[in-house]
């Protein structure tokens, strides 16, 4: 399981889930993104299916396949959202999840919490999502910290709304010093919605080659 993971709420850990899951998507398989942030939950909105059956129910014992919501938004991409569900995700549901015969991205909460850490413990891998913003570089740098103390091995970060060009795979002037290391992706600024943007879609399947090299 890889978990996005980011220190700040807001800094686009929702849209690098999905981005990422629609570009392994479109390379074959379909990818499952799973709510793990049950107090401040997001992911089914942005991927427009319903709030239940989610994760509440996979943890009571239900199969992870009826709990899950094909994304009207995200094409070829599964989503287990939050149901009923508060608090730190269920262990019972990360165990099963973890065992699932199919690639699983988990959407985490932010800040250094218990909620943040209960994924963080489950994972295989980690990948940081931050703005250029100082205060998310440092809190990011931070979150990858945890992750490596919960054990979840930290693959790189992801730099999100930023002023650069998909195109080139170095962080804008200034940011490599601060940001987590290595940066696989950056995401630039885009009006309306990044992942339906022709732009956007370059830069997350960019981010799933990068993942790919790194046997992630």
């Amino acid at each position: 399981m890889l978990a996005i993971a980011g220190g700040k709420g807001g800094c686009g850990k929702t849209t690098t889930a999905l981005g990422l899951a629609a570009a392994l998507a479109r390379d074959g398989g379909r990818p499952l993104v799973v709510e793990a942030d049950c107090d401040m939950p997001n992911l089914h909105t942005m991927a427009d299916t319903d709030r239940s059956p989610g994760v509440d129910a996979v943890a009571d014992g239900d199969s992870i396949a009826v709990a899950t919501h094909r994304s009207t938004v995200v094409p070829g991409v599964d989503v287990l959202p939050v149901g009923d569900a508060s608090g730190p995700l269920d262990r019972r549901a990360l165990r099963r999840l973890a065992r699932a015969r199919k690639r699983v991205i988990l959407d985490c909460p932010a800040g250094a919490t218990d909620a943040a850490a209960a994924p963080l413990r489950h994972a295989d891998a980690a990948l940081v999502v931050s703005t250029d913003a100082p205060a998310s570089l440092d809190d990011a740098a931070k979150t990858a910290r945890m992750a490596e103390t919960l054990g979840a091995r930290v693959v790189g970060s992801v730099l999100t709304r930023v002023d650069a060009s998909p195109s080139s795979a170095p962080a804008p002037d200034g940011v490599p010093g601060r940001a987590v290391e290595p940066i696989l992706a950056t995401v630039p600024e885009i009006a309306g919605t990044v992942l339906g943007d022709r732009v956007g879609r370059t830069s997350y399947d960019r981010l799933a080659t990068a993942l790919a090299r790194r046997n992630v």
